[in-house]
């Protein structure tokens, strides 16, 4: 997954996600030559550990 359509998933700009890899916030991507990929597995477990950090996401579940 390239960062351009990991930024379309998430809905953030290329430069968000760019920023996010940069401070450490964003899922684990492989440098290959000048593009940085991202595995979907990780991109899919660091969607999971978002949510599941997420106190809103947990009150909402438990509303429903």
């Amino acid at each position: 997954m390239t960062t351009a359509e990991l930024a379309a998933l998430i809905r953030r700009s290329p430069n968000a996600v760019r920023v996010m890899r940069h401070r450490g916030q964003g899922p684990v991507g492989t440098r290959v030559g000048r593009e940085v990929l991202y595995d979907r597995a990780d991109v899919a477990a660091w969607l999971k550990a978002k949510r599941a950090a997420d106190p809103l996401a947990h009150r909402a579940a438990y509303a429903a």
